[in-house]
């Protein structure tokens, strides 16, 4: 066994002590003050800017405004989510079926993270291993190792002075590495991984239970009906918040011929500057590199995406991001793809029929099972994109990037990892939250037994088609 692997399983040994013992002090108001202490280890405003600008500085993605802004409404939206949640314990009595459900902890939760969301992902994942009686060992990018290291060092003495095991929450020892991860994967009781889909696959072949989460490729539909002011607004919020940084920020968007010309107006009014067919190909030569994305433009500042380009002579002023106007859909056009940048590409469609066809086919090719959006005023076709797309979510009317991992305005759980179901590739198709981290044990007791006549099962089955 190597000196690396050694150290894995010694910091494995540490968590799976201290989460036996968290999980025999286990009660419900016990383990929310532990979420708490780690919530507010990164909420607290001094600090949130302070390791916002240290993840940008140390990830050079995204900026430290945004940052502090989705650290912040990220972890609000969680503790929102968890109060008053009994994740650990009995839970249901159902007399009628003769049960009583227990929620029981998985035990060590192995969570892989990205470079682009260095601080918000793993506290994410850390309150929900928390919350259900977990210990958690989070896994960073080689570039995301000095914040969440600052960040440990806020949290270990907070969770210390609750009286629990600082051991709950670590971090893979640095530096970080392939053996390292994997052998981590090996060892716990389930892996989370959030980020580059060769990390998802690998912990899916680790042996080990997995949540993964698939590729985001985010098109948004604006049709005839929609508010195509609004539309435009939200659109551009979403394209430009943290750079883009988001697997939830519109990579493309199909606008039906009725308002094509309008939308395009509507953006340039929010900053979007217009590419012509040259200025395209010269943004597309740059971000890709025989069809995969270089560091030049990826998640930059709109005035360094500018001078990359040669375009801050030519953009007008305010220009916040770059709109790339395409005809071509295919698996070897890059910009049918994810861009993780500040820049988007526009498509044209026919009518409605047209635009739905162009976002299957888009997402077919990259970003199945993740998300569409949808500006309209027309709820039937929300429901029809349920129906007819390969997408696990259809977020309408709204800015996507903020939405899709739940928001105050909307239903849907907050979380940084969205699943993207069979279609992404993945176990789950929800947005990860508390209930993916727990063991459901049922006691079942006798009750009056209820055996029915085959008649009261295949009477009209019978009637139809005969016996």
């Amino acid at each position: 066994m190597t000196e690396d692997i050694a150290v894995v399983d010694e910091i494995f040994e540490r968590a799976r002590v201290a989460q036996a013992a968290y999980e025999a002090m286990g009660t419900q108001a016990l383990f929310d003050t532990a979420c708490q202490a780690v919530a507010w280890s990164l909420m607290e405003p001094k600090r949130n800017r302070q390791l916002a600008e240290l993840a940008v500085a140390q990830t050079g993605l995204g900026n430290a405004d945004d940052k502090v802004r989705k650290n912040h409404n990220k972890t609000l939206g969680l503790m929102r989510d968890l109060k008053d949640v009994t994740a650990f314990g009995h839970v249901e009595d159902d007399a009628a079926l003769g049960t009583s459900t227990y929620l029981r902890p998985k035990g060590v939760i192995a969570a892989i993270v990205p470079s682009t969301n260095p601080l918000a992902t793993p506290v994410n994942n850390a309150i929900n291993a928390l919350k259900t009686g977990n210990a958690i060992i989070l896994a960073p990018s080689p570039k995301g190792v000095a914040p969440l290291q600052a960040l440990l060092d806020v949290i270990h003495p907070a969770l210390t002075k609750l009286g629990l095991p600082s051991d709950l929450v670590q971090m893979l020892p640095v530096p970080p590495s392939k053996p390292k991860t994997e052998r981590l994967m090996q060892l716990a009781d389930l892996v989370v991984v959030t980020g580059s889909q060769a990390n998802v696959r690998a912990g899916y072949k680790s042996g080990t239970p997995a949540i993964g989460v698939g590729a985001g490729n985010v098109v948004t539909i604006v049709d005839e009906t929609a508010d195509i002011g609004a539309a435009a607004a939200k659109i551009a919020a979403s394209k430009t918040f943290d750079n883009a940084t988001s697997c939830s920020s519109e990579n493309e968007i199909v606008a039906v011929d009725a308002v094509y010309d309008e939308l395009v107006a509507a953006l340039a009014t929010e900053g979007g500057f217009c590419l012509d067919e040259a200025q395209t190909a010269h943004l597309q030569s740059i971000h890709w590199n025989d069809g995969r994305l270089t560091n030049a433009l990826l998640a930059k500042d709109i005035d360094v995406i500018l001078a990359e380009t040669g375009f801050e002579d030519v953009a007008p002023s305010g220009t916040r991001f770059l709109v790339a106007p395409q005809d071509t859909i295919s698996e070897d056009h890059p910009m049918t793809g994810e861009k993780m940048s500040r820049f988007l590409a526009l498509y044209r469609a026919s009518d409605f029929d047209d635009a739905v066809d162009k976002a299957v086919a888009i997402q077919t090719i990259q970003g199945a099972g993740h998300s569409l959006g949808l500006h309209s005023a027309d709820d039937a076709r929300a429901r029809r994109l349920a129906m007819e797309a390969r997408t696990c979510r259809v977020i309408v009317n709204q800015a996507h990037c903020f939405a899709t991992g739940g928001f105050f305005n909307n239903g849907l759980p907050f979380s940084l990892s969205m699943g993207c179901g069979s279609w992404g590739g993945n176990s789950i198709d929800g947005n990860l939250n508390w209930e993916h981290f727990v063991n459901k044990v049922v006691v079942a007791r006798t009750i009056e037994e209820r055996r029915p006549e085959l008649d009261e099962i295949f009477a009209d089955y019978w009637d139809a088609h005969g016996k």
